[in-house]
């Protein structure tokens, strides 16, 4: 019986393993995310690159809320964080459709975004009533939308490691060109650019993998539902709260910089020196 993404393609699971990819299942989605502290710990230059990504997007959308007021249509384009499918990630009953980061989420995070940065610094604003504007923290934000989330913002990434595979291992016949929407923003047109990449495909759609190592579990949803598979390599996840409070510190201490700074392009770290993250400190 055909369940794992190396059953479906007719590769060796041992060549997915080598790859660092976790073998989804193409059954139904399974309880596996990504958490961005993956990302955001490692040492590796392609993952430090995406953490570099993510903040500079997560600047931009400060930025605009704090311009002025963002229409129906740009809250769609840019505030929104829809479930990634084609990974087969995350919580679902039947098949891999999700819910994801809809509009209620895209409209907080513009409101919040304006009244936690807008003044930002000013003495009379404490770190600690900035702490529940953020609306990553929010009780009904776990860790299936933190890592749809995330998977927005490294979507091309994942595009370009899955088609490495694929290129590789995977039957041509099994394989297919296909345009794929929200892999990379153009800061200049202020768009989501689509790209084209050779990527397994099946049922109309195409599949993507994940590296393994940033990937989380849910150890008691695994254990509830007697899941078969090798989640040996996956770490466990933290519970929700703890995810939500570690988000939101990390974006107050990674998104405000000064005027001054801004000036030289670069990426700022409040935090005088005391992280790892790498980025240059003040």
């Amino acid at each position: 019986m055909n369940i794992y993404f190396s059953d479906f393609f007719g590769v060796d699971p041992v060549l997915v393993d080598a790859h660092g990819a976790f073998n989804v299942s193409l059954i139904n989605d399974l309880p596996v995310f990504i958490d961005p502290f993956l990302l955001f710990n490692s040492e590796k230059p392609e993952y430090r690159a995406l953490h570099d990504e993510i903040i500079r997007y997560i600047r931009f959308l400060r930025d605009v809320s704090n311009s002025g007021q963002v229409n129906a249509g740009l809250l769609d384009s840019w505030y929104r964080f829809p479930e990634v499918k084609q990974n087969w990630l995350g919580y679902s009953r039947v098949g891999n459709k999700g819910s994801g980061l809809g509009r209620k989420f895209a409209a907080a995070l513009n409101e919040n975004l304006n009244s936690l940065f807008n003044d930002f610094g000013q003495e009379s604003i404490t770190r600690g009533s900035h702490l529940e504007k953020l609306c990553l923290i929010k009780d009904k934000v776990g860790k299936d939308n933190i890592s749809d989330f995330t998977t927005n913002l490294v979507k091309g990434f994942l595009c370009r490691y899955t088609q490495e595979f694929a290129q590789a291992h995977i039957d041509g016949a099994r394989l297919k060109r296909v345009p794929v929407r929200h892999v990379e923003f153009n800061y200049e047109t202020r768009s989501w650019a689509t790209g084209h990449f050779t990527l397994p495909f099946i049922d109309d759609d195409f599949v993507l993998l994940t590296p393994k190592e940033i990937l989380t579990k849910d150890d008691a949803w695994i254990n509830k539902h007697d899941l078969i598979g090798d989640f040996d390599d996956i770490a466990s996840s933290i519970p929700n709260d703890e995810l939500r409070a570690q988000i939101n510190d990390y974006f107050l201490r990674m998104l405000p910089d000064d005027a001054g700074k801004k000036e030289t392009g670069g990426l700022w770290c409040r935090c005088s020196g005391q992280c790892r993250c790498r980025l240059q400190h003040w």
